[in-house]
């Protein structure tokens, strides 16, 4: 009977091999003598760019170039068929169809990727020219490629649609940007391919207002560029997307029939135009009552030329009273010019606009991928140092934390378009272009065909771990993080062995952050040490007098500059900002690589910044010397000794602080929001550059016996409530880095903790700048 079993079972298991569902052993297609044979039913230009994106590509990786044949390949050869999923057969070979229920290939933008059971062709079946584009870009993220192979595992069998019809990337050839105003047409011509290849649809640009005068990097002006980027739009079958702010009084008539003008120009020029997007606010500050009645306009100037076209606004800095009557005008109008809403920074929540935004209209998210502080999703636990010195535009691949972000935003949407500065965030852009794809793809996946597709199939592994170990080099304390030293090691070692990637852009963006993250790692640990020990002769100024000990003390916490630590480490993140400013015109520097501002990813300029309070330690020594008796210099110089350790039985916090702030429950994702003083050359003390309005802690094990007295460092208000109740101050300075101070009653130290709190004052009516804000608490045991 068994014996039975097994001969039917073997039987069945032949006549699947017989026809070709199981392989009788998994292998590789060789494509080095391979060709590529086209549907003429694939619509132009997808019927050129496909083939030759794939011919070339292969070519820089392998020296092999494909070529088309006009017909089947004969004999060991290997074909490449183009078709679409409508074609029936191609040159007599039947188009293979699959018999599964579902068939993605037959959804807009699907396709299928499927080799025969010889491995004599390879079949790329798109649903449309855009199946084609992505089916194409499959095969590349997957295919084998070096100088010695050029493979594909088989059996190839993917059948893939889009979950999201919007992914795209806004990419302004502006002076803001640090990088994209320094390229040719030829580099945005390779990167929307590359984009395209990795899942994206849609390229936006910035058409007019946007830092009109010319950056000193352009390669050719503005207006020149900005069709050529729709040109390429059109080569590669993306939507072209504009971003254009309306930054005027709409009721001033002159000016809104120039800006139609102005409009209607740059949409006769465009080759190709599909979206057009203008933000309600950021900038702008018009109301919905005079930005509808322009849109409408917009859009009967935009169809002439572009008849599928269609228009965009978002609600960003609407007032509740312009929300509203937004929505008004959409239950009373319907407009069918509008396709939709953009949701960005400052816009009512995802789920508030889905629910009151018709279903008849998409809704866009336009997320800023681009920033790490300042910014809309900012980096969560990052400690100073790296705010301080990487700053609002560093090297950010943050793979794992974006792709929950847009797990949790994609779900109200139709897509989006990013916000992008710069190919800095090269990785986010393909997290989020792959993931709008479909949203179950596995981020380490993901990685793994980013670095086999950019550096080589050995290194896809390699890659996607390197990447996730750079993302952990910015989660919490820096000095407690050991795996910075564990990432340089791995990345340097991956440096040694990889000689032939060092002008490769990509790389070299790894390796800045690499040894960035661990320059700034060493000299944290070494300058805080220094400042240590100054403090400490400060604290003892009483036994060697003020004069001496402000002498020694400022000479030990200087070491930082005149010994400076890892001197190697600095040298080589200047060669690598030079080597990107070369390859990528990436401006990592205003003085050196004329960036429009210090905000603008100048991590060189601030690799040096004090991780310590030297600057900060030198004015404040100045003033105790101007002091009038020897015992207020010693007073002074005895609290600024114990700032950080004030004594036993006593604790102090650095509120923002990921390392310094032990007692802190709440954080600031944004700590250093408003500390961007002097643009970024703030020589106050860092406790004050970052900063909670609202902070709360919990204090333990303190002594049932005790006085205790709560101090604060701050500006501006400060309304304290211990165990819930508010505490009227005994000292109460509203100045900047002024103290604040309260007597903790008895009654609530008795069962040994408290726990602190801040109202938040009435703060509408001022400045966001001028807002309270909270540095430094202490409670001090007396």
């Amino acid at each position: 009977m068994n014996a039975y079993r097994i001969l039917n079972w073997l039987c069945s298991f032949l006549f699947l091999i017989s026809v070709g569902c199981i392989p009788l052993v998994a292998q590789s297609i060789n494509f080095q003598r391979a060709t590529m044979l086209v549907s003429p039913s694939i619509p132009m230009p997808m019927r050129e760019t496909a083939p030759n994106l794939l011919s070339e590509e292969i070519a820089k990786r392998t020296g092999i170039t494909l070529k088309n044949s006009p017909g089947w390949s004969s004999g060991k050869s290997v074909t490449i068929a183009f078709a679409l999923s409508s074609d029936k057969e191609l040159q007599g070979v039947v188009v293979p169809v699959s018999t599964e229920k579902e068939r993605p290939e037959l959804r807009p933008e699907g396709f299928r990727v499927v080799s025969d059971i010889k491995g004599t062709t390879l079949w790329i079946i798109g649903a449309d020219a855009r199946g084609i584009l992505f089916g194409t870009g499959w095969v590349l993220r997957h295919l084998t490629m070096d100088q010695k192979r050029l493979e594909l595992a088989v059996p190839a069998n993917i059948a893939t649609a889009p979950a999201y019809p919007i992914r795209g990337h806004q990419l302004g050839y502006r002076t803001t940007a640090n990088s994209y105003d320094a390229w040719s047409v030829a580099q945005f011509d390779q990167y929307f391919r590359e984009l395209a290849i990795f899942g994206t649809n849609a390229i936006e640009g910035i058409p007019f207002h946007e830092e009109e005068k010319a950056s000193p990097h352009f390669k050719i002006p503005a207006p020149e560029m900005r069709i050529k980027m729709s040109e390429l739009c059109q080569k590669y079958d993306l939507d072209y997307w504009v971003w254009t702010p309306a930054t005027f009084a709409l009721t001033d008539a002159a000016k809104r029939q120039a800006e139609l003008d102005l409009h209607e120009a740059f949409y006769r020029a465009c080759p190709r135009l599909d979206h057009i997007f203008v933000p309600g606010g950021d900038p702008g500050d018009n109301h919905p009552k005079e930005v509808m009645p322009f849109l409408k306009d917009l859009h009967t100037l935009l169809v002439k030329y572009h008849p599928n076209a269609k228009i965009w606004l978002s609600l960003q800095g609407f007032s509740v009273e312009q929300i509203d009557y937004f929505y008004r005008y959409l239950a009373q109008y319907k407009p069918d010019w509008l396709a939709g809403v953009v949701h960005g920074p400052g816009s009512p929540s995802l789920a508030e606009t889905r629910f009151r935004l018709p279903k008849q209209y998409q809704l866009r998210q336009y997320p800023d991928i681009t920033h790490n502080v300042r910014c809309e999703f900012p980096t969560e636990h990052w400690d100073q140092a790296y705010a301080l010195t990487l700053g609002r535009e560093a090297p950010n691949p943050r793979p794992y934390s974006y792709a929950r972000v847009q797990a949790a935003a994609a779900q109200f949407t139709d897509g989006f378009v990013s916000y992008s500065d710069g190919c800095h965030d090269d990785v986010n852009k393909v997290i989020w272009s792959m993931r709008g794809w479909d949203p179950d793809m596995d981020v380490h996946e993901i990685l793994a065909d980013y670095g086999r597709f950019f550096f080589g199939p050995n290194l896809a592994e390699a890659t996607a771990d390197g990447i996730a170990a750079l993302e952990q080099n910015w989660n919490g304390p820096l000095a407690e993080n050991g795996g910075v030293e564990a990432t340089f090691a791995y990345w340097k070692k991956l440096e040694i062995d990889n000689p032939a990637l060092h002008t490769n852009w990509r790389w070299q963006i790894f390796l800045l952050r690499a040894y960035y993250d661990t320059y700034t790692r060493r000299r944290l640990l070494y300058e805080q040490a220094l400042e240590k020990k100054a403090n400490t002769i400060l604290a003892g100024a009483d036994a060697i007098g003020p004069e001496t000990a402000m002498t020694q003390a400022i000479d030990m916490i200087n070491q930082a500059d005149k010994k400076p630590v890892s001197p190697e480490l600095r040298s080589k993140i200047e060669a690598l900002c030079a080597d990107l400013f070369a390859a990528i015109g990436l401006q990592t520097s205003v003085p050196k690589y004329k960036a429009k501002g210090y905000e603008r990813g100048c991590l060189l300029d601030f690799v040096d910044y004090p991780l310590n309070n030297r600057w900060w330690l030198t004015d404040e020594l100045a003033k105790i010397k101007s002091l009038k008796t020897k015992n207020e210099q010693l007073a002074r110089l005895n609290e600024i000794g114990t700032w950080e350790n004030p004594g036993e039985g006593s604790f102090y916090d650095d509120v923002s602080s990921v390392s310094k702030g032990p007692r802190v429950k709440t954080f600031s994702d944004d700590a250093t929001d408003i500390a961007w003083w002097k643009d970024g050359f703030s020589r106050a003390r860092l406790s004050s550059q970052t900063f909670q309005r609202s902070p709360a802690l919990d204090y333990e094990n303190l002594d049932p016996g005790a006085r205790y007295v709560i101090r604060v460092v701050g500006f501006g208000e400060a309304l304290l409530r211990v165990d819930g109740k508010r505490l009227e101050p005994i000292v109460y300075n509203r100045e900047a880095d002024a103290i604040k101070e309260w007597i903790v009653p008895l009654s609530a130290t008795q069962d040994g903790r408290i726990s602190v709190m801040f109202d938040q004052p009435e703060e509408s009516h001022l400045n966001w700048r001028q807002n309270s804000r909270i540095s430094d608490i202490w409670l001090l045991k007396q």
